[in-house]
């Protein structure tokens, strides 16, 4: 049943849109003089309908399947070199805290700041730029073999929201009107590989034209599926990628991952190290925590068997 309402999500998602014109409709019919009266009907009912409309949709939309037991999997990590991490299992479960989306062990992967990269919030007229960012447009690597299932490839990449005002907006307008376009539009760019064993990988937030498969292809473990951007639901270039059992991330359960041939520096990055804390009791034991430098080897290829690991979530 949960797995069902939340593929519906586009549905509730839309209708919560709808409401909240409604009730903007009324209240600037209310306000402002010489536009038709389309208000709702007055009075506490119509009230408590509004009220009772938002909390069982917000609650609708809320509802994700759960995997169950299946997890950790071991696979290959999605890029190499030296990056840093932010709301991945290695601080907590559920790493976005959500289930919603197969978002429940999801980690979002970002290079590596120095002095020439944008800070993550400041004041001024204009925000960055995404090629500003010295990661934008490196390698974005299959974690495993499998079959290319989704390709989205077409959202133009924005500027960062890394001034206060644009991260206002992401926050209220933007986000609302992503969230309403549906799942599509807060990935972005994006592209799912089915493994073959009943897990997949959707990696999200692509740069616009780079992908370098399509629906259909066979990919490899290390295989170069596009290019990190800055399309979809983001402040910053970054890679989102996360494992999930379906292919439709809106009907996906979130599957716990590990990667192999990753070390963990216990250094932090310097922009991000105000969101460090320590690693909660449900975190996930060898992924980076929150802000930390991880290193992945150049030649990092899970075995089959490794792949085909299964244990429960410490």
């Amino acid at each position: 049943m949960k797995r069902t309402i939340a593929g519906l999500r586009p549905v509730w998602d839309g209708l919560l849109l709808v409401l909240g014109v409604v009730v903007a409709v009324d209240v600037l019919t209310a306000v402002l003089p010489g536009l038709p009266d389309v208000r709702l009907p007055g009075g506490l009912a119509s009230v408590a309908g509004v009220v009772a409309g938002f909390l069982v949709l917000t609650v609708l939309i809320g509802l994700a399947p759960e995997a169950g037991e299946l997890g950790p999997v071991d696979l290959a990590p999605p890029v190499r070199g030296r990056w840093s991490s932010l709301n991945g299992p290695g601080q907590r479960l559920p790493s976005h805290g959500t289930r919603t989306r197969g978002q429940y062990a999801a980690i979002d992967v970002c290079g590596v700041s120095d002095a020439s990269t944008p800070k993550i919030l400041r004041f001024g007229l204009r925000s960055s730029r995404p090629e500003q960012y010295p990661w934008f447009g490196e390698p974005v690597l299959a974690m495993a073999g499998g079959t290319v299932v989704r390709v989205r490839d077409r959202q133009r990449d924005h500027r960062a929201r890394d001034t206060w005002q644009a991260l206002l907006v992401m926050l209220t307008v933007e986000g609302l009107v992503r969230e309403a376009a549906g799942t599509g539009r807060v990935l972005g760019n994006h592209v799912v590989v089915d493994h073959g064993d009943g897990t997949f990988a959707a990696y999200a937030h692509l740069r616009r034209g780079s992908a370098a498969v399509g629906v259909g292809d066979r990919v490899e473990t290390g295989q170069q599926l596009g290019e990190i951007g800055n399309t979809g639901n983001t402040s910053m270039p970054h890679l989102h990628v996360q494992l999930m059992d379906r292919a439709s991330v809106d009907a996906a359960a979130g599957i716990v991952m590990r990667w192999t041939g990753v070390e963990l520096s216990g250094e932090l990055d310097p922009q991000l190290a105000p969101s460090a804390k320590e690693p909660a009791d449900t975190a996930v034991e060898g992924m980076p925590r929150n802000a930390e430098i991880f290193t992945a080897a150049p030649d990092v290829t899970p075995t089959e068997a490794a792949r085909g690991s299964r244990r429960r979530p410490r």
